[in-house]
């Protein structure tokens, strides 16, 4: 489902900061080589990421899905000149062309790239988080939520993307939902009643689900 008509979309990008030439070679190469494109940022958010970071000055940020690593590099615009982003992904197939972009970028020494599974990676490491975004495997979004949520600084943000999931999330009706479809109403749901956080969903490109916690 689009939730923007083509040339809406079209004139808002062309109204948004521009794309450094590296995120729209990552763009680029990511829908020429790489499986399921659509799973990218792109500009848009990508920009909606990097504002978010610049507004918050982040000094620990957690990504969790680094894909072709757009929205890392996005987030990572945000920095305190001290601060560091925590990176990480289970497809070590992507692993060789991730690091070449962060090589690539003015971060590099920011940014701490890991392959494996997050619930097992993100208690090893020792931060109090200001920024994190989630965007991986949909089963765990409640999961990885729970994980983060204590470890986070009072005022700290989280983000959640797909929360819109094509629109699939309006077929709770429905007596048979696929498992992500179920995974990610139930998130919704859950943020709706969590009384220690504060939270928009805001309807750009699949649904940003902001979080603030009090």
């Amino acid at each position: 489902m689009e939730f923007f008509d083509e040339e809406v979309l079209e004139y808002v990008e062309k109204h948004c900061e521009q794309e450094s030439d590296l995120l729209q070679r990552i763009s680029r190469e990511t829908y020429l080589e790489v499986l399921k494109p659509r799973m990218l940022s792109g500009h848009l958010q990508g920009r909606v990421l990097a504002m978010f970071s610049k507004m918050i000055s982040p000094k620990a940020i957690l990504e969790i899905g680094t894909y072709t690593g757009y929205s890392a590099l996005c987030l990572a615009e945000g920095l305190t000149h001290d601060g560091k982003i925590y990176t990480i992904d289970k497809n070590e197939e992507l692993e060789d062309r991730v690091q070449a972009y962060f090589n690539a970028s003015k971060y590099v020494n920011q940014i701490d790239y890991r392959i494996g599974n997050a619930l097992d990676i993100v208690p090893t490491i020792k931060e109090k988080w200001d920024l994190v975004f989630i965007d991986a495997d949909k089963v765990n979004y409640v999961n990885y939520y729970n994980q983060v949520i204590d470890g986070m600084k009072t005022g700290g943000f989280i983000i959640a993307d797909n929360v819109l999931w094509s629109g699939k999330v309006l077929e709770s009706r429905r007596k048979k939902l696929d498992e992500d479809t179920k995974a990610i109403i139930e998130f919704n749901e859950y943020m709706k009643t969590d009384s220690r956080v504060e939270q928009v969903l805001m309807p750009i490109r699949d649904g940003l689900f902001v979080i603030r916690k009090k």
